[in-house]
């Protein structure tokens, strides 16, 4: 365990996976500060020590202090950031007019996966526009399911930053006793691969839905990882990334376990749930919905070929009937497996 003299670290971000990470660095001995945006929800929080909107049952670390008022983050140097993908700027933005601009000893680690809306851009390239390259950043993902994690099971994590003298400080944020973390350079490649991964889960709950049985299954996870490889080297990501954990480990994960909210509204819409009545059933974002259009232009705009990605936006975006969407895969020409 890390000494208890360390400092306090920031989690922005109260839901499943924010919390869950809030778990982890208190149980590495540091004490957390756990900011929520919803009102009252932080109250409610300390005064129950149970999160009861995102994981119900778990009591609080007793070094977790939660808060909605981001002023309390103010004198931390190191956070942790877990919101939706589609709130990271507007977070980062208000969170670093609260600290000194000419700050170098600030770390900045987030678990968010996924692109930007409507810019399609990499949280890692966000994060360059509203920090300036002012603080070291990082990014942690990894096949881990908040509520496990939670619970203390074991899991294993990865944590990349642009080097490893960032990321290796960072991991050990994360290190309980029962959470094995590596470190990676890789940041282009972990962030891709926390965020096609979610769209082919999507793809493997509409397959499943449809009643299309552990073949397809099978199939989709093999042709979306040669997938999730193909634009993950047209964006400069290394290929052993997404042969580990960040790649194929996350991409079995959502793909194969209903604890997984992609899969689940995938498998809502394969048996005939429209998107907005699978939406509602889940109750909590699902980022591969949002992904799932990113994904689309960006492949579109670096001309790589993503045929399962496609058909997951045009069933999302475009109305295609799931059958049919089948039916395009399919059909498409033959080849060997391994050409371009």
């Amino acid at each position: 365990m890390t000494d208890v003299s360390v400092e306090p670290v920031g989690v922005l971000g109260a839901g499943s996976w924010g919390t869950a990470l809030a778990f982890l660095v208190a149980r590495s001995g540091r004490d957390v500060v756990l900011w929520s945006a919803e009102a009252g929800h932080a109250e409610r929080m300390a005064t129950d020590r149970i999160n009861e909107r995102y994981l119900p049952g778990l009591r609080l670390e007793s070094r977790i202090h939660p808060t909605e008022s981001l002023s309390d983050l103010s004198q931390l140097r190191s956070f942790v950031v877990a919101v939706p993908s589609h709130a990271f700027r507007e977070v980062l933005r208000s969170l670093s007019e609260l600290l000194p601009e000419d700050a170098h000893d600030i770390l900045m680690c987030w678990g968010t996966k996924g692109f930007e809306p409507n810019s399609a851009l990499l949280l890692s390239e966000v994060a360059d526009e509203v920090l300036a390259g002012n603080f070291s950043q990082a990014v942690v993902s990894g096949p881990s399911f908040a509520g496990e994690v939670a619970r203390g099971l074991p899991s294993a994590l990865t944590v990349a930053a642009e080097s490893l003298a960032i990321a290796d400080p960072i991991a050990d944020w994360f290190r309980d006793g029962r959470t094995r973390v590596y470190t990676s350079a890789d940041m282009r490649g972990v962030q891709l691969g926390g965020a096609i991964k979610n769209v082919m889960a999507i793809a493997a709950g509409i397959s499943d839905g449809l009643g299309f049985g552990a073949n397809a299954r099978a199939a989709l996870i093999t042709r979306g990882l040669a997938e999730m490889a193909r634009l993950g080297h047209a964006l400069g990501g290394q290929s052993e990334t997404f042969m580990g954990l960040t790649g194929l480990g996350d991409l079995i994960l959502t793909c194969t376990d209903d604890q997984s909210r992609n899969r689940r509204i995938g498998l809502a819409i394969g048996r005939g749930d429209s998107l907005n009545a699978a939406l509602g059933d889940v109750g909590q974002e699902a980022e591969g919905v949002k992904t799932a259009r990113e994904l689309h232009r960006k492949s579109q705009s670096l001309n790589v070929e993503m045929p399962i990605s496609e058909q997951v936006y045009r069933v999302l975006y475009e109305d295609l009937d799931p059958r049919e969407a089948v039916n395009s895969l399919l059909a498409r020409e033959p080849r060997a497996e391994h050409a371009p």
